[in-house]
């Protein structure tokens, strides 16, 4: 399975590096710029919900902003 997949990988990587250059640059913001969009909202999203319990955890209820 995973020398299928290489396979596919370095067929793929050769034909994007055989590419003119801002055709290599539009297909890879286009790929990259939702996979890393999405990613950090991922990351936001994870990151805020353990803020949420460790601050429940330690009896703070302050959801205003105010210190």
């Amino acid at each position: 399975m995973f020398n299928g997949l290489a396979d596919w990988w370095d067929g793929a990587e050769l034909w994007l590096a055989q590419q003119w250059f801002p055709v290599q640059f539009v297909l890879v913001m286009v790929v990259l710029g939702p996979l890393c969009l999405g990613a950090a909202w991922v990351i936001d999203k994870l990151v805020g919900a353990v803020a949420t319990l460790f601050g429940a955890a330690r009896g703070e209820d302050r959801s205003d902003g105010s210190s």
